[in-house]
């Protein structure tokens, strides 16, 4: 069994002793680590057959010269997000919770996607019903702020989120739904700025529908 654990390496706390998986994936720019680095989780006599050929660089597992430099970012990255992770956690569900209360008093049909309670402190995924998230998403940008409608893997994809679909959400809320994230330099003073675009898109757009 494996869980891609990108999302939460960082964010809450994870260890595979408490964890009952057989494999287990982290990406190190998740954390501000180098890009194109990762690592992967095997739990002891799990198998895996190898994709690349030709040398025994990993236990025989991928063959070609370690990026020795990305692993050694990666190490640093994951060393001084446990030291402040906790108290980062805190601070990035205070703002996004913060956040999301601002949201229903701008908008009070907007919905909360996903369980309040268990969700990620650092993702908000939010409905707009009757708006269209694309279009929110267009004008959001053209005021220089990034926003998404669909997995960060899957940027530039206008269908609805496959994940959104599993929830089965009604249709008017999948197409509406946006995700706002918030990071480790994300400010109080930036979240104000997009509740205030926010606020006025909304209401630009909602006298033309």
């Amino acid at each position: 069994f494996h869980t891609d654990a990108v999302q939460t390496f960082g964010k809450l706390p994870l260890d595979v002793r408490h964890i009952p998986v057989s494999l287990l994936s982290l990406s190190g720019h998740k954390i501000y680590g180098p890009k194109g680095i990762g690592a992967l989780f095997v739990r002891r006599g799990v198998k895996l057959q190898p994709l690349l050929f030709g040398g025994h660089q990993e236990r025989d597992r991928r063959a070609g010269t370690e990026n020795v430099a990305g692993i050694v970012g990666l190490g640093k990255a994951a060393e001084l997000m446990m030291a402040n992770q906790t108290a980062e956690s805190e601070r990035l569900r205070a703002l996004s919770e913060n956040f999301w209360l601002r949201v229903q008093q701008i908008f009070p049909n907007a919905t909360m996607n996903g369980n309040p309670a268990s969700r990620l402190p650092a993702v908000l995924n939010l409905s707009f019903p009757g708006f269209e998230s694309t279009a929110l998403l267009m004008s959001l940008d053209l005021q220089g702020i990034a926003v998404s409608n669909g997995s960060a893997c899957s940027s530039g994809s206008v269908e609805v989120s496959h994940v959104l679909r599993a929830m089965k959400l009604p249709r008017e809320r999948a197409v509406s739904a946006l995700r706002f994230s918030f990071g480790k330099y994300t400010t109080e003073a930036e979240v104000e700025t997009t509740l205030q675009a926010l606020a006025r898109i909304l209401q630009r757009k909602s006298q033309f529908n």
